[in-house]
């Protein structure tokens, strides 16, 4: 090996270069699965034996009989057939009408739309585009500003990460040896407690001036039997979809990979409900289906190549004994461990965060005692702030590419600042109060 050869002061802590050279590669832009690969076998042959990598077809064939990762493709085809299903156009629609008479209602509707988008769909990338196709003109349209109508239209498609059915947490369940139903349930309250953060700061919003939203109310709609047959009509189609996906899991008729086939039915069939489904369409979502499935697999993949190094080099040890010098508090060490995982995600992917970083950092997490449920839901929600903060923000390109021109950059940067600070608020509120993750799961279960 040639460890043998290299001064001490790399030889015993080659576990943490691999980790440091890892996220400076990541960090520089080189493709995110051959660099953790590539790391990986060439921190081995120096640290290990070539036998060593026998264990690694037996770890990635592991994977790939997980079951419950055969969720992720069937939630991105409903994703993906639901944005193409024009059922979001209805919605927004009507929503806006039904909070005409409320101060700041139009952006209250868009964070409303947003959230039941998420909750039908779970992929961040399609609320986006499909609510800044049709939002961000009309809320420009009414006064409000661009910064503002950008980080409303953004933060609000995010919701889709914490609200269930969510690709994070269908991805962060295995991880944290959390059975992927747990995670569902115990995010359910934190994602309203989100919504209503994002509702109430808007309301307020408009007691201080007209600068970024319009004061003035407008005049309220009738509730007659037309308007409320309207929202019915819009309201009971995603209704009908998440009682199907999440109804079934939390009442332990069906798995999320069971529920997932029955939402990607359900798509189909709401598709066709309101005459958008043809062949073209189904080819369409299916080749999303699987460009987006192979992007998630093979970076765990990669991932999983990094976990089998860094373990086999005794990085656990090595991290665990960096702890206990510090004789850190539970607190000190949850506290620690948020803000990296909140600067990490400046600069990093939620898929690499959550299959590099987390399963170093949860066992240790685990030992002082915490629930894992509760910190899986506590990470889940510091993850969604990745999707906003640039200047790798991924909800941000995705919005850049679809607003209207006279929105800049420096628009939505500005836009989505209140907006994370939400989201910090709402991690130190559910910091607090562990049993606002754990409360609902304990019904559900002790019932």
């Amino acid at each position: 090996m040639l460890i043998e050869y290299l001064p001490f002061w790399i030889a015993d802590y080659l576990a943490a270069w691999l980790f440091v050279v890892l996220t400076i590669a990541l960090m520089g832009g080189f493709p995110v699965t051959f660099t953790m690969m590539g790391a990986s076998f060439l921190f081995g042959l120096i640290g290990l034996t070539p036998g060593f990598f026998d264990l690694l077809p037996l770890r990635m064939w592991g994977i790939m009989n997980n079951t419950m990762l055969m969720a992720v493709p069937l939630f991105i085809f409903m994703g993906l057939a639901l944005e193409r299903s024009g059922l979001a156009k209805a919605l927004l629609e009507t929503m806006e009408e039904l909070f005409q008479n409320v101060r700041g209602g139009l952006a209250i509707s868009v964070v409303i739309v947003g959230a039941l988008l998420g909750a039908s769909t779970g992929i961040v990338g399609a609320t986006v585009v499909t609510m800044g196709l049709m939002s961000l003109p009309t809320m420009l349209k009414h006064n409000y500003s661009n910064s503002f109508a950008s980080g409303t239209v953004a933060a609000s498609g995010t919701l889709g990460q914490i609200i269930p059915p969510s690709i994070v947490l269908l991805l962060l369940g295995p991880v944290m040896d959390v059975p992927i139903g747990d995670m569902f349930i115990g995010a359910v309250i934190p994602g309203m407690i989100l919504v209503s953060l994002y509702c109430l700061f808007i309301w307020l919003s408009t007691f201080f001036g007209t600068a970024n939203v319009p004061a003035a109310q407008e005049k309220g709609v009738e509730f007659d039997v037309v308007f409320i047959l309207k929202i019915l009509k819009a309201l009971l189609p995603p209704l009908f979809l998440i009682l199907a996906v999440l109804g079934t899991i939390f009442a332990g008729i069906a798995t999320p990979t069971e529920s997932g086939a029955m939402g990607a039915v359900g798509a189909v069939i709401l598709t066709a409900m309101n005459r958008k489904l043809s062949f073209g369409l189904l080819h369409d979502v299916a080749k999303g289906t699987i460009r987006m499935t192979c992007m998630v697999f093979i970076i765990i993949m990669g991932a999983t190549c990094f976990a089998l190094v860094f373990r086999g080099l005794g990085g656990d040890d090595l991290l665990r004994e960096f702890i206990d010098s510090m004789h850190l508090s539970g607190w000190q060490l949850v506290t620690m461990v948020m803000i990296f995982i909140f600067i990490l995600g400046f600069f990093l992917d939620f898929i690499e965060i959550t299959y590099i970083h987390i399963p170093i950092i949860a066992p240790i997490v685990v030992d002082y005692g915490y629930d894992p449920l509760w910190f899986g839901i506590l990470f889940a929600v510091n993850l969604q702030t990745s999707f906003m903060t640039p200047p790798f923000g991924p909800s941000l390109f995705y919005l850049k590419g679809v607003c209207p021109p006279e929105i800049k950059t420096m628009d939505l940067y500005k836009g989505i600042i209140p907006f994370v600070i939400l989201q910090l608020i709402g991690l130190m509120i559910i910091a607090v109060w562990p049993s606002l993750v754990t409360w609902l799961p304990g019904i559900v279960y002790g019932n």
